[in-house]
């Protein structure tokens, strides 16, 4: 709508954002609550998506409108993963929390699936959008791109790092005993799971309807 205006706040405006990935990314890797890392991170996505948007590149601008989609999948899965956690333990501090693929195989597939899109795995939609957010970028400001790929370590350690906390290790004893997911929680998760892997396996199918648009 602005794009005068646009031009000439973008140095301030790709500067917040770079400097809300990094910091935001620090962050997370510093959380205690299962839910912060997950809303934390969502602060880095979202700053990623505000690069895109901004970039005045139209490779960019799909990847920041599927990212934004991707998001609203991926996202709402960790925080519904982590709510049945919570129903069953009672917290939400990750200490608390170690070998669960050993009784929530099935949560544990789940939750892994997730953390990788989280992080912008190939084959999920995260990929394909903080992939085309790059691309786009890359012809606004290579320097931008250099230190917003910064998001693609950071998020792989705080990402990793929670997976291996909760779903690796010893199993404390008073775990034993819970039941996997319900048929409730499966059928919650499923179609998230599904859409996810779609999307980074036929991108186009959304991207066409962004270009009808």
């Amino acid at each position: 709508l602005f794009p005068y205006a646009n031009t000439y706040f973008y140095p301030l405006i790709e500067t917040m954002a770079i400097t809300g990935i990094i910091y935001s990314s620090l962050s997370t890797l510093c959380q205690l609550d299962l839910k912060k890392v997950i809303a934390y991170a969502s602060i880095a996505h979202m700053n990623m998506v505000v690069l895109g948007l901004f970039s005045q590149n139209i490779i960019s601008y799909a990847g920041s409108i599927l990212m934004m989609f991707s998001h609203g999948l991926v996202s709402p899965a960790l925080f519904i993963s982590i709510g049945f956690l919570y129903d069953r333990h009672s917290s939400r501090l990750i200490k608390y929390y170690s070998g669960l693929a050993n009784i929530l195989p099935l949560f544990s597939v789940f939750f892994f699936i997730f953390t990788l899109a989280n992080f912008s795995f190939p084959f999920t939609s995260s990929f394909v959008a903080e992939f085309l957010i790059m691309l786009g970028l890359w012809n606004t400001s290579p320097l931008a791109t250099l230190l917003a790929s910064s998001s693609v370590i950071l998020s792989l350690l705080y990402s990793l790092w929670l997976a291996n906390r909760i779903l690796f290790g010893n199993l404390p004893e008073k775990y034993v005993g819970y039941n996997d997911l319900v048929s409730r929680e499966f059928h919650i998760l499923l179609p998230l799971l599904v859409i996810t892997l779609f999307l980074g396996l036929f991108p186009n199918y959304f991207l066409s309807f962004l270009a009808l648009r």
